[in-house]
């Protein structure tokens, strides 16, 4: 999933977001909710967890700002407040779920994933993404071509996902850092070649039909190309 975490705390959300990022979620953490309506409008995502309590905007505010704008993508509520009238008030207000601070990672996984269960299709990418051979699964993890399973680590899953998302649009190199990484990492352009040179190894070695081209000056492509084109 790609989720839009906000949380001012600045030991909370790097740590929040490593640990996601270890269930394959691909993280983008605001600690500014000041800048989450300019996050909001530019990219998509399959969920935003909001902290209640930050000191320039509430998570609250943010999640009536957010619905007002038509968005009806599932929130996540961070909140130390356990009083019922605060939880209804929460939800009055557009959030659909809540965690109670301090938590168990365990419980957050968990409550990830019974929103993804709620959310109707129509909503958010579907569970399955399958081109030209290419089988993979959001929530086992598991990616095949044709038939055969491939082995990917998290970031060459994370990769692959971003670029099945885009079949056939040349996504440049800060795209893909900004998604997979995420907008405030120090990835350099060769690590980011050597991550997908070590994809495509796994995605097109022993296969007639490449998939994943380099654009010679832009960024990547995946694409169906013939047996004789130079990729």
């Amino acid at each position: 999933m790609h989720i839009l975490l906000v949380e001012d705390d600045p030991k909370l959300g790097p740590l929040i977001r490593y640990k996601l990022s270890q269930e394959y979620h691909t993280v983008e953490w605001v600690a500014d909710p000041e800048l989450v309506m300019e996050y909001v409008q530019q990219t998509y995502y399959d969920l935003y967890i909001l902290d209640w309590m930050m000191q320039k905007k509430s998570g609250l505010e943010l999640c009536e700002e957010i619905r007002a704008s038509n968005d009806q993508t599932p929130i996540l509520m961070l909140t130390a407040r356990d009083a019922i009238d605060d939880r209804v008030t929460g939800l009055n207000r557009g959030a659909d779920d809540y965690l109670i601070k301090p938590f168990a990672f365990e419980e957050l996984f968990a409550r990830i994933h019974a929103l993804t269960r709620r959310i109707p299709v129509s909503m958010h990418q579907e569970q399955t993404c399958e081109y030209a051979g290419i089988t993979l699964d959001r929530l086992t993890h598991e990616v095949y071509r044709e038939g055969q399973l491939l082995t990917l680590t998290k970031k060459e899953f994370q990769l692959l996902d971003f670029f099945l998302r885009h079949t056939e649009k040349v996504l440049t190199r800060d795209q893909i850092v900004n998604y997979v990484w995420g907008l405030d990492a120090t990835i350099t352009p060769n690590a980011v070649d050597a991550a997908i040179k070590l994809l495509r190894k796994k995605v097109d070695e022993g296969f007639s039909h490449k998939l994943i081209h380099n654009v010679r000056g832009v960024g990547y492509r995946l694409y169906v190309a013939g047996e004789n084109e130079s990729v």
